[in-house]
């Protein structure tokens, strides 16, 4: 008796201890950042990876849990890691990007990193936050319902995919980034795009690697898609199904049957894949959705393979799906414009309507001037830039996060405009060269905590229109309206959607074109807001908001090991 006993005793030490360190090992992470040799397009070369993942490792989280990655610079590049559409409240402190809330971590450094998730339940991602090296170091964040909560708002299907969708360069990432900024031209554009990680079968020495994914038929599958390109808006399909998309951005969507997507750099959506076709192979295929096709782009197209169980004739050809023509501006916006939040009682929506804080931004590709014994490759000559209200951002040496908290003087300004400093016609065909060049500096814009924000994008044609994800860290908004043309504040505020607008952290605005989002400044910190698309992003489309402390919130003391500058 006393031997059963004892055994007993023993048995439920032994399971505590079992699930201590199951949740000890789920909460705690290490990234090893580090390169890794990949084989791809008949090319053997090294990319950075994390823990010789490409991609990157899925972290699973539920909502409302707290989790701690330390990442490890194992490689020969300065790294950041940012938390794509996590909130992080009021602990901007390990939201990423360089020079805005950290330094970079250095070759031969760590820091450890804590990750707050709040209301996010659906996709996201993280990714680096320096340079181009997000191309290659970058991962899917699954985020679960609470373990006791009300579980998803939709039938459970049956296995959920991540769907990672990027792009590959033959060359060193960093030698085409290089070469951009040396010659003040437009990068080169990539060599293939990839479905977690592989071209697939229409690219050369890509066929035996193509993924595939594996149904039965009369199963549901829910596809969790991340663009992880770099520079480029993607349509997606699967061939003779329908999607049903359920979630966007991390956080639940009124269900929507579409043939196809259009999903912008930076974006996430959640869509159920019904396998309720005769078994056979489909490919699921993704390609470039460009408004301006007259530059240069990457026109090729990325596949994988669903492929049903069972006996049965396989087909000669797996079927590829009809995707939109690249330009097929029509097809790209009706999506996205019918994408609606779940809006119900467990999920409610809580639109600002009493605005306190109105910014109207201009989103402008720029030309400087060229120095002096030096060619360069932008329009007549000049440098490639790209602003917000006709600035053109500088990263300072210091983080803008620690110059906010330590009070350290001539780092940033506070002068970003509410409202374009030039006032043009923003869409017409023929502007005038002066238009071309902006104002460079770090100037930010200072939010009081608790404002109701609206920002209006407006979209211009200074050198080239060009469509523009913007993605601001930190928060999550509404995306009220959308247009083409020059925004008309009397009329276009009559057709908003203040009942159940998409909930989104990356938002797309078209070319020469506006958009308009709406949040409430209630996480207090240093938030950056940039164009997703990386070649923009370096060119200076970007400004940071500081909220402002709260009586309910107020921005957290920094961590001991914040890398050094």
């Amino acid at each position: 008796m006393l031997f059963c006993k004892k055994t007993l005793v023993f048995k439920i030490l032994w399971v505590l201890l079992f699930f201590s360190v199951h949740c000890l090992a789920a909460t705690h992470y290490h990234f090893k950042v580090m390169e890794a040799p990949y084989t791809r397009l008949c090319s053997k070369k090294k990319i950075l990876t994390v823990n010789g993942q490409f991609p990157g490792p899925a972290l699973h989280v539920h909502h409302g849990d707290t989790i701690y990655v330390t990442v490890h610079n194992k490689g020969r590049y300065n790294i950041t890691i940012h938390w794509h559409g996590v909130k992080l409240t009021g602990y901007p402190w390990s939201d990423g990007p360089e020079y805005i809330t950290q330094c970079p971590i250095q070759p031969g450094g760590k820091f450890k990193q804590k990750i707050i998730f709040s209301t996010e339940e659906g996709t996201l991602w993280w990714h680096a936050h320096s340079d181009w090296s997000r191309a290659t170091v970058h991962g899917p964040i699954i985020v679960y319902p609470k373990i006791n909560g009300t579980g998803y708002p939709f039938s459970k299907p049956l296995v959920e995919v991540p769907i990672i969708l990027g792009e590959w360069w033959k060359r060193d990432v960093m030698d085409v980034l290089q070469e951009a900024v040396i010659t003040g031209g437009d990068p080169a554009v990539s060599d293939a795009f990839t479905i977690n990680g592989q071209p697939g079968d229409l690219y050369p020495c890509s066929k035996s690697e193509t993924i595939k994914l594996n149904v039965h038929q009369g199963n549901s599958y829910l596809l969790r898609i991340v663009n992880a390109a770099l520079n480029t808006i993607l349509f997606f399909s699967v061939a003779k199904h329908n999607l049903t998309v359920v979630g966007i951005d991390g956080s639940y969507a009124k269900q929507l049957t579409s043939g196809y997507i259009t999903i912008a750099s930076g974006q996430t959506i959640d869509a159920v894949l019904h396998a309720n076709q005769d078994p056979n192979h489909y490919y699921m295929a993704a390609r470039a959705f460009t408004s301006s096709p007259s530059v240069a782009f990457d026109n090729t197209t990325a596949t994988a393979i669903v492929q049903y169980s069972g006996d049965y004739t396989l087909s000669s050809f797996p079927s590829l799906p009809q995707l939109p023509y690249y330009d097929d501006t029509n097809a790209a916006y009706s999506f996205l414009s019918s994408l609606r939040s779940l809006a119900d009682e467990d999920h409610p929506v809580r639109v600002p309507s009493n605005i306190t804080t109105r910014i109207v931004s201009t989103l402008s590709v720029n030309a400087l001037p060229c120095h002096r014994n030096r060619s360069c490759e932008g329009p007549n000559g000049t440098i490639l830039a790209a602003s917000m209200n006709n600035i053109t951002f500088v990263n300072p040496s210091i983080d803008i996060l620690e110059a906010y908290y330590k009070h350290i003087h001539g780092v940033y300004g506070a002068d970003f405009p509410s409202f374009p400093p030039l006032v043009f016609n923003f869409t017409a065909d023929n502007l005038p060269l002066i238009l071309e060049v902006s104002k460079t500096g770090t100037e930010v814009k200072i939010l009081p905590f608790n404002s109701a924000v609206e920002i209006i994008f407006q979209g211009t044609n200074v050198v080239a229109g060009d469509d523009h994800p913007m993605h601001l860290h930190g928060y999550s908004f509404y995306i009220v309206g959308w247009g083409y043309g020059n925004f008309d504040k009397d009329k276009d505020p009559q057709n908003y959607n203040l009942i159940d607008p998409p909930f989104r952290n990356t938002v797309t605005v078209p070319r020469n074109g506006w958009t308009t989002i709406r949040f409430e400044a209630t996480n207090p910190g240093v938030w950056f807001m940039h164009c997703h698309f990386d070649r923009h992003l370096v060119w200076g489309m970007e400004t940071v908001f500081i909220v402002q402390d709260g009586t309910e919130a107020r921005l957290s003391p920094p961590p001991p090991d914040m890398p050094p500058c």
